[in-house]
């Protein structure tokens, strides 16, 4: 076993983690990301590692290229074929809006317009059921038209396939044999490949936007592949999924939607690995990265999956929706590099656009020329101008200076050090929103949680969050923080999710269909795991989960379910099991309804090995000799002296009261004047409220 590699792209840079299966060994790396072309600064920030490739066995990818062109809708020209009477499902959405009495309300723009929505006669019922066979001559005469407009890739969504498949899988040969004909390759998505869950608009989306991104997301991974084999690479590659998982690059090139949010989920699994090391069993993991912050919420060292994503979802869209598996994560534009700015009405406010990469913030020295939150780091004090990545990137504060005075001092006719603060805390106001919208808004308590801060912000952010939200416990990783996303990719299992919907009450006599359909969708899993990550299915484990309700309610919870046959003896535990789901999530129980199950859920999970966090005592340092200076800085209103740690020198198990700074080449932490830390036997910070 040599290295394994796991490569993060961020809004402003792209890290890199090594680590050695064999000595232990860890090494990181940062470099810029390259908005215009992401593949390049992957590429530059592999070879500035210079690391032997074909000492190299994994690489594992997590990127932003999926949701990035969904948002910016820079993607493929789809053409899609749908059942004769559905033409317009993505036109007429759902009528059920989220928020009813929003008045700047947007409907969102379909991604395939109705010029390139072609009707095929064929119908399937809600059983399964043939009620009209497929006319072939329709899916010609379709095609026929698409090539004529010039699409890119094709869709094919049918009403009711979730249910029985067959039509779509007719098309879809149709049209591969077509296309042959015509020396053309044009990729093809078919929304049962995807997901067999109901709701035709959510599924018909789905399908479009696998569709939209799969040119693009294959040229990209070719390149990768191509490039890094270049360099002597012999291994194989690793996507990230937004299902907390990982599947080879062959896979994320026929399905890239399952990868919509496949970057700040390997931070979850990573903050999970670090609750676990330490014994705490319920973690809120906030990632401070350059242009987003990301919380998710895990309880019993479980994260949430979910299997209907919003991609643009904000105060006034609905966003698209996306029914693969995916951590819940709430996601907000607040990071380093957001532009401050004064709205309308004279406000001052922070995100959610931000500079990135390219040109930065104005400090960066690259031509950025909008103030940011990095810009009001450095103007006052938190942030040491000289030693960003070490040292590595230089900064100049007396550009930051002149940014912030001119945009914002200047109109408030204040102080350039009062205006930069008042960006600081706007942003860990906003970041401390993301946490209350997975918490507070969901029934939980902040307080009974510890805080996992990572990122390059994270660190920052999390100490005015805790005191905001009442969190008593803040952990900041020992691994570097600004690339903790990257580290946590290594500790992901390959992992694989089958969905099926089929309505059916929960009780004995119903207990042979459950558990053929379970099987079907094992069967799927195992065809998977065989076809795209070539692994026998001796080598899978499986979980089941079901999306369960009331009978007569529209939403469901998810509920684990005993793996292998279910008996007679396990319905009861099954039903009482939902209650106490549903009670959690609802606040009541209806303990005489009927209990249905929506939703089979089949997780198929190859287990790989995990790097080892050893332990790392420091004690041939004192408190004294881990201070490198003392720095005067700019909080609360006024101006003190804080010190300012070297984080490795900072002795094992020593109690250190705050305030204070810790500086690492990653990222800076702040510890306030109520809080104290400690650095634990494995090089972790905990930043906890002194007590009284």
């Amino acid at each position: 076993m040599g290295y394994r590699l796991g490569v993060d792209i961020g809004g402003a840079f792209t890290d890199l983690v090594g680590y050695n299966d064999e000595t232990g060994e860890l090494l990181w790396v940062k470099g810029e990301t390259t908005p215009k072309n992401p593949a390049e600064g992957v590429l530059n920030t592999v070879r500035k590692s210079t690391l032997n490739m074909s000492k190299v066995d994994m690489v594992l990818h997590g990127q932003t290229l999926v949701i990035n062109s969904i948002i910016t809708r820079s993607g493929a020209k789809v053409g899609l074929l749908t059942t004769k009477g559905h033409r317009d499902v993505l036109i007429l959405q759902r009528a059920n809006r989220r928020d009813i009495y929003n008045f700047r309300y947007k409907k969102p723009e379909p991604f395939v317009p109705r010029g390139l929505t072609v009707e095929v006669r064929e119908r399937i019922g809600g059983d399964g059921s043939i009620i009209e066979s497929l006319h072939s001559e329709d899916v010609r005469k379709g095609l026929e038209k698409l090539l004529k407009e010039g699409v890119e890739s094709i869709c094919v969504s049918f009403l009711n396939s979730y249910a029985n498949p067959i039509h779509e899988i007719e098309a879809k040969k149709i049209i591969q044999e077509e296309l042959e004909k015509r020396g053309l390759e044009i990729p093809i998505t078919t929304s049962h490949e995807i997901t067999r869950e109901w709701y035709e608009y959510e599924r018909t989306n789905t399908a479009v936007l696998n569709a939209f991104v799969k040119p693009k997301m294959k040229t990209y991974l070719d390149t990768l592949e191509k490039e890094i084999a270049g360099m002597g690479f012999e291994g194989t590659f690793y996507s990230m999924l937004s299902n907390g998982g990982v599947a080879s690059f062959n896979f994320l090139k026929e399905y890239p939607i399952y990868a919509v949010e496949s970057g700040p989920v390997a931070g979850v699994i990573g903050g999970i690995a670090i609750a676990e090391l330490i014994g705490e069993k319920n973690v809120i993991v906030l990632d401070g990265g350059s242009t987003t912050t990301k919380a998710s919420l895990v309880e019993n060292l479980t994260p949430k999956v979910h299997s209907e994503y919003h991609v643009g979802r904000d105060k006034f869209n609905p966003g698209y929706p996306v029914k693969v598996p995916v951590i819940e994560i709430e996601e907000v534009g607040n990071g380093g590099t957001s532009i401050a700015w004064i709205d309308a009405v004279g406000n001052l406010r922070v995100g959610p656009q931000a500079m990135g990469a390219d040109p930065g913030p104005a400090c960066y020295g690259k031509g950025g020329d909008q103030p940011t939150v990095t810009d009001a780091y450095v103007i006052n004090g938190l942030i040491n101008p000289n030693y960003l990545l070490g040292g590595e990137m230089k900064i100049y504060r007396d550009l930051a200076v002149k940014v912030v005075k001119e945009k914002i001092a200047d109109h408030f006719n204040i102080s350039v050090e009062e205006a930069a603060e008042g960006i600081i805390k706007i942003a860990n106001e906003n970041a401390a929103n993301a946490i209350r919208i997975i918490s507070v808004q969901k029934g939980y308590d902040p307080r009974e949680f510890t805080l996992i801060a990572h990122g390059g912000s994270g660190p920052m952010f999390a100490p005015f969050i805790a005191q905001d939200l009442e969190i008593n416990k803040i952990v900041i990783p020992a691994i570097p923080p600004g690339v903790f996303s990257a580290w946590g990719m290594l500790l992901t299992d390959i992992r694989h999710d089958a969905l099926i919907t089929h309505v059916v009450e929960v009780n004995s006599e119903n207990l042979k269909l459950i558990n053929e359909l379970f099987s079907n969708a094992d069967r799927r899993l195992f065809e998977i795991f065989e076809k795209e990550e070539g692994i026998p299915k001796e080598e899978v484990t499986i979980f089941h989960y079901a999306d369960m309700r009331y009978k007569g309610q529209e939403h469901t919870v998810k509920v684990p379910v005993k793996t292998g046959e279910l008996t007679e003896d396990d319905v009861p535990s099954l039903i009482e099991r939902f209650h106490q789901y549903h009670e959690r999530s609802y606040d009541f129980r209806l303990s005489e309804s009927p209990v249905q199950i929506v939703n089979l859920h089949s997780v198929g999970i190859v287990k790989v090995k995990r790097p080892k966090i050893y332990e790392s005592i420091v004690d041939k340092y004192s408190v004294e000799e881990a201070i490198k200076e003392d720095r005067k800085v700019f909080i609360n209103g006024d101006y003190t002296t804080l010190p300012v740690f070297d984080r490795q020198k900072i002795p094992t198990g020593v109690k250190i009261e705050g305030p204070a700074i810790l500086e690492d080449p990653t990222s800076t932490v702040l510890v306030l004047d109520f809080q104290e830390f400690v650095k634990d036997k494995y090089g972790n910070i905990t930043i906890s409220t002194k007590r009284r």
